[in-house]
């Protein structure tokens, strides 16, 4: 793969979570402050509006959730840093620790692979009576994508950091991964001789 194209896939993810983010949190506002208005001062209803803003939500809470394992801000318990100095016990636990979540975001992404075609394909598996919104009739593997898709995203950039943390563990340093990224919690430095 060359230099070009192994900078410009994760970047076309991270443009690709972005856009989603920013325009579902748009969609999302204006259409509740539709709703809002709608409802109180022109004592009119938005029919079935629910459906849609659910639709936003799923792809801004999944998206956003792929961001954050990307940025390494998503939610953890993680008190390692805290109480461990920098050393292999410190290595060791959070090579465990990545370990044990990419295994479960793994675990998690084939769940949201079954969910999205049984979406896909129905319950019978055959692309009849597939389910949709009770309102809109939108169909239901619109939602269930940025599910599967989301937990795809997270389990790459979890991926990553268990291979960041293997190349620490045992090779002793932070060599730029294969995205073309640092190591996010590792500073490289030039030695000086």
């Amino acid at each position: 793969m060359n230099g070009s194209l192994r900078f410009f896939i994760p970047r076309a993810f991270l443009l690709f979570e972005k856009t989603v983010m920013i325009i579902g949190c748009v969609a999302l506002t204006l259409i509740i402050c539709a709703s809002v208005v709608a409802r109180y001062f022109l004592r009119a209803n938005l029919y079935g509006y629910e459906e849609i803003v659910t639709i936003f939500a799923f792809w801004v809470y999944f998206m956003g959730g792929a961001y954050g394992a990307y940025e390494g801000t998503h939610i953890s318990a993680d008190l390692v840093n805290v109480y461990l100095k920098d050393g292999v016990l410190k290595n060791t636990v959070t090579l465990i620790k990545d370990g044990v979540t990419f295994g479960i975001s793994l675990l998690f992404t084939w769940y949201g692979y079954e969910f999205f075609m049984f979406g896909f394909m129905g319950p019978l598996g055959t692309g009849i009576a597939l389910p949709t919104t009770p309102v809109w009739r939108i169909p239901m593997w619109v939602s269930y994508a940025a599910i599967f898709l989301g937990l795809t995203l997270m389990s790459a950039y979890f991926g990553r950091n268990l291979v960041r943390d293997i190349r620490i563990m045992f090779f002793g340093g932070a060599a730029p991964l294969v995205t073309g990224d640092p190591a996010p919690d590792v500073e490289l430095t030039e030695e000086k001789s």
